[in-house]
């Protein structure tokens, strides 16, 4: 179904265990890569506390000692997080914010005459370079197979839930017709309905583009799951299910999405929709909650050009 159907990641580490209890040699190379990162994190942020003009100077920056002391500051206690915490996800997630921050505040200091632009440049490109890996480590240690998916080395899998105050038949009536997912997700411009089992999409792309595939209808059971795969080729090939189930003590019902993904280009790709605002994850979260007020309410906030919700069909 739909091929930039959106995320926030999971809880648990993909550490798994081997039947003999113990870490296998991938889980072992995932833990040692976040372990290097860590102790680079806590050097890192030593050498920006310790000594910020020398740092600024080899980064082609003047007069930012304060701002590299809180740099520093932000790296050590990563850094210090990833060694103590056996399932470190969030904090190498915590590096990929930060290294976006350096990125943004490395291309501020461009416009500064007072630096060195050409270190100023070469330092970014380092940077860029380790947001890679530290991304890839991210995903690789914070990612699990959804219930029922075979784990993959390539894919990307993930899931979501929420709670909305409405019966599983309204929601499932409502996402079956896929034509009205546009309205509840902001990245999807259209979606035309082909025949019982198939639709075309176009949605926005990274970097203002834009993309347009053919989805499959891989499972359909009224009132409980949906269950889609991407086809004809795209940026993020995709597969996977909605599923309607009621919360308990009658609060409504929980939808859940889980999904498989495998963007263009591996990890360089999916680190390049993540800086573009076209990552998965985090569409998925403002999907979910644009779903969840258009059913409670009749609208979706700050929607494009849509002031009130209609009838949902």
């Amino acid at each position: 179904m739909t091929g930039t159907l959106t995320r926030t990641h999971q809880s648990e580490s993909r550490f798994a265990k081997q039947s003999n209890g113990r870490p296998s040699l991938r889980d072992r190379e995932e833990q040692a890569l976040a372990r290097a990162l860590g102790w680079f994190s806590v050097g890192l942020g030593l050498a920006a506390l310790g000594a910020p003009d020398r740092v600024g100077r080899l980064i082609g920056l003047n007069d930012n000692a304060m701002i590299l002391r809180l740099l520093g500051l932000r790296e050590f206690a990563t850094g210090v997080g990833i060694l103590g915490d056996a399932r470190p996800k969030n904090w190498l997630w915590g590096r990929v914010a930060g290294d976006v921050m350096d990125l943004a505040y490395l291309g501020d200091a461009l416009t500064r005459p007072q630096n060195d632009k050409a270190r100023v440049v070469g330092a970014g490109l380092v940077v860029v370079g380790i947001t890679a890996v530290d991304f890839l480590c991210a995903q690789q240690v914070g990612d699990r197979p959804a219930r029922g998916a075979a784990p993959t080395d390539r894919g990307i899998t993930l899931r979501r839930s929420i709670t909305i105050n409405a019966t599983p038949d309204v929601l499932y009536r409502f996402w079956r017709n896929f034509e009205n997912l546009p309205r509840i997700m902001r990245h999807v411009d259209a979606v035309k309905v082909l025949d019982d089992r198939h639709s075309r999409w176009t949605a926005a792309a990274p970097a203002g583009t834009t993309a347009t595939w053919d989805a499959e209808l891989t499972e359909d059971r009224p009132n409980e799951r949906i269950g889609w795969r991407s086809t004809g080729g795209m940026l993020i090939e995709n597969s996977g299910a909605v599923t309607f189930r009621r919360a308990p003590g009658g609060r409504g019902t929980v939808v859940e999405v889980e999904m498989r993904y495998e963007p263009f280009g591996g990890a360089c790709g999916a680190l390049f929709a993540f800086m573009f605002g076209q990552e998965p994850a985090q569409q998925i979260a403002a999907d979910l909650r644009a779903y969840k007020a258009f059913v409670e309410t009749g609208e979706v906030p700050t929607t494009r050009g849509q002031p009130s919700g209609r009838p949902v069909r």
